[in-house]
């Protein structure tokens, strides 16, 4: 799964939050806020915003939680392509199993839709899918599982709980992931802890470093490298991104409905 223009964002917002201690990282109503900037011509450039919100649902009589992420260019990176994206996810309120999710995005004049919707069987995970492409064909995939399959917001939740304490670096987590086109392994690898500062301001954070690869030739590729606090919230502060058409930078600029008191910010 090369990264493109396309769907960098939704790449790096599937592990953005991946590291939480247990049943403590995120409450309904939580909402982070950042700032989007691309290298171009050794210039960077702010590029767009992203929102992330949390909220209690239901679906199909489920008590979930309603994942939904936005994504927007800024005029002036629409004149290099379009960027509209929404993303929503549901997933079950108490076990955080991946119930529902759907991808809509714009790129100029092209529009496309993924979708995909869950069900178990026993230990089983099924993922049906179906991907509607931007010439209005129409890809359908049914893949079932003996692993949990996540996709790009679901995996978000589940990895918020995991508990950091004992991680030493090199530590490796895999995954199974679907873009709503198939269903692929990922990695995740934790690198240590170092301090961060916020481009657009003066704040600084203790953060846990950690790196998303995936396989290239036989051979592994960092593709994005992501900071999160090192306290009970891991709010993801700074991403850096390694992409074919350059490199990006997504910063944090605003936290809304945190469920604990942010501790790592260095005065």
């Amino acid at each position: 799964m090369n990264l493109s223009k396309r769907n960098f964002l939704c790449s790096l917002f599937s592990i953005l939050c991946a590291v939480a201690s247990a049943q403590s990282a995120f409450q309904p109503g939580e909402q982070l806020e950042y700032s989007l900037y691309y290298n171009w011509s050794f210039v960077w450039v702010k590029a767009g915003t992203a929102t992330l919100t949390i909220k209690n649902s239901t679906y199909n009589g489920n008590a979930a939680y309603l994942t939904r992420l936005l994504m927007r260019g800024s005029k002036k990176a629409d004149g290099y392509f379009v960027l509209r994206d929404t993303l929503t996810s549901y997933v079950k309120a108490d076990n955080l199993q991946p119930l529902y999710y759907a991808k809509r995005d714009i790129e100029g004049k092209k529009r496309k839709k993924r979708e995909v919707w869950y069900s178990y069987q026993g230990n089983n995970c099924r993922a049906r899918q179906q991907y509607t492409h931007s010439s209005g064909r129409v890809t359908n995939k049914d893949e079932t599982r003996s692993q949990q399959i996540y996709d790009m917001l679901s995996i978000m939740l589940k990895a918020r709980n995991y508990d950091t304490s004992g991680w030493t670096k090199g530590k490796r987590i895999n995954f199974l992931m679907t873009d709503g086109n198939g269903v692929e392994k990922q990695s995740l690898i934790y690198r240590g802890k170092t301090n961060v500062k916020m481009r657009d301001s003066k704040d600084t954070y203790r953060c846990l470093q950690l790196s998303f690869v995936e396989e290239d030739d036989g051979d592994e590729k960092e593709v994005i490298t992501f900071f999160v606090t090192d306290d009970a919230n891991h709010v993801p502060v700074r991403l850096d991104m390694y992409l074919k058409f350059g490199s990006a930078k997504v910063y944090l600029t605003q936290t809304k409905g945190l469920r604990n008191p942010i501790g790592a910010q260095i005065k």
